[in-house]
């Protein structure tokens, strides 16, 4: 399955109030590797970037003046996404603005788009349970170097998510199956495989001391022990 791990920056915090994509970063996995193909874009939201939000990202209304509209390269991206897994972190802030942006155009949603998409949020949860679990949490736990990363930005974002990702779905190839091998084939190489099975008896004093602490634990239990009326207790 093509992989494409994706992240954005916006000009706030809710598309429902008038908030913007600024910035796409993605960069595509194929057989959990990186491949070095990537999409980028800057994007101007046609509406001024909030002081709070360039205090983020540092992408001001200067620089985006003249980056492309997302109308300008929104077919790209739909191309690059098309039916690819999409992994995101916080995947519901992302999804948001990007289909927010599509059904402006009228273009079909991130769900229709893509294969699925996987939340890394959601995944980092289940793994580290009432831990923090933002990016820079996550490759500090993993050992990922990200000091590069003064403000936020896509792309990098992006590149980063990809090693967490990974890390943290570390293990995995081994839970992959060969449908296409015999079953019966396996069964039986299994079965050569395996070690005659031993059985020992117990001895006198292994038996005292299993009749010992039975006693004992009848006594606790007032009479309440399971195992005191089994066959060779």
């Amino acid at each position: 399955m093509r992989k494409v791990i994706l992240d954005t920056e916006t000009t706030g915090l809710d598309y429902r109030t008038g908030d913007r994509l600024v910035e796409i970063g993605c960069v595509e996995m194929l057989g959990r590797q990186l491949t070095g193909v990537r999409f980028h874009k800057y994007i101007n939201p046609e509406r001024e970037v909030p002081p709070g939000a360039i205090a983020v990202h540092g992408l001001t209304d200067e620089f985006l003046a003249d980056k492309p509209k997302f109308r300008e390269v929104v077919d790209e991206f739909m191309d690059f996404v098309r039916d690819a897994e999409i992994i995101i972190h916080n995947a519901a802030f992302d999804v948001g603005f990007l289909n927010n942006e599509l059904s402006l155009l009228q273009k079909d949603s991130i769900e229709q788009l893509s294969h699925c998409v996987t939340d890394t949020l959601r995944m980092a949860r289940e793994i580290r349970p009432g831990k923090k679990n933002n990016l820079n949490a996550l490759c500090s736990e993993f050992g990922i170097d990200n000091a590069s990363r003064t403000l936020h930005g896509a792309l990098l974002d992006a590149e980063l998510l990809a090693e967490v990702y990974l890390a943290m779905t570390r293990g995995q190839n081994s839970l992959v199956m060969d449908f296409a091998a015999p079953a019966m084939g396996i069964t039986q190489a299994a079965a050569r495989q395996r070690p005659p099975l031993i059985v020992q008896a117990a001895n006198g004093g292994e038996l005292a001391d299993h009749a010992r602490v039975l006693a004992e634990i009848t006594k606790e239990s007032r009479g309440k022990c399971l195992w005191g009326g089994c066959d060779g207790a």
